[in-house]
C-alpha cells in the first residue's frame, strides 16, 4: 500500500524505471496479504537466468511451479468473506490465468488494473534507458523491499480475521480494495 501512497504524492504523475537490474527480495515479485495467522506472502517466481544484470523488462516469469492457482486459492481463502471480494473477483481472476512471459508486464497490468478500480487517471511514462540521476525525493527503486519495508501512517480500516489479529498496516492494495472497495482511495 505505500507504494501508492507514494504514487498518490505525486500526483499519479510517474515514470516507471525499464531498465534497471532486476533486484531481488523487492516487491517487484511479491505482494503481502492478510491470512488466518497474520501476513501472507505471495510470491511470484522468475526464470532463474535473471542474474544480478538483468534489466526488469526482460526478466520472465517462471511456470515451472503452479503458482498462479496457489496465488488464486490463497486470495480466495483470505478475502472470500470480504465486503468487496465478489465485486472485484471477474477483473482479477485474468491475472491468475494469463500465462505473461515477463514480470514488468504482468506488474503494469495488475498496475493499471489496480489504478482503474479506484478510478484514478494515471499518468504513466517510461524510461527510454536506465536513469541513473533522480532527484533523491522522487526515486522511489530502492524505497520498497523485503528487507527495508517503508512503513506509513495510515488510518486503520476492517480487515478480513480482524477477529483474530490486529489491525496489518501496509498489505497489498487488494486486501484494501477487498474491504474498503469505493473507499480504497481515501485510505492510501
Amino acid at each position: 500500500m505505500s507504494y501508492f501512497s507514494a504514487l498518490k504524492e505525486q500526483h499519479f504523475e510517474f515514470t516507471i524505471e525499464k531498465y534497471e537490474h532486476f533486484p531481488k527480495q523487492t516487491f517487484r515479485n511479491r505482494a503481502t496479504i492478510a491470512s488466518p495467522d497474520g501476513k501472507l506472502d505471495l510470491i511470484l517466481p522468475v526464470v532463474r537466468g535473471s542474474k544480478a544484470h538483468t534489466p526488469i523488462k526482460d526478466v520472465k516469469i517462471s511456470y515451472d511451479s503452479k503458482w498462479q492457482r496457489l496465488h488464486w486459492l490463497s486470495l480466495q481463502t483470505c478475502y472470500r468473506s470480504s465486503a468487496y471480494f465478489e465485486f472485484y473477483e471477474d477483473g482479477l481472476v485474468p491475472f491468475y490465468e494469463k500465462k505473461y512471459t515477463f514480470l514488468f508486464d504482468f506488474n503494469l497490468a495488475l498496475s493499471n488494473w489496480l489504478l482503474k478500480q479506484m478510478k484514478i487517471n494515471q499518468i504513466t511514462d517510461f524510461t527510454a534507458g536506465y536513469e541513473k540521476d533522480v532527484p533523491p525525493g522522487l526515486d522511489f527503486r530502492n524505497k520498497f523491499n523485503k528487507k527495508d519495508i517503508h512503513e506509513i501512517d495510515m488510518k486503520s480500516y476492517f480487515q478480513v480475521f480482524s477477529d483474530r489479529n490486529t489491525f496489518i498496516p501496509n498489505l497489498s492494495i487488494v486486501d484494501l480494495l477487498f474491504n474498503q472497495g469505493p473507499q480504497t482511495k481515501l485510505y492510501i
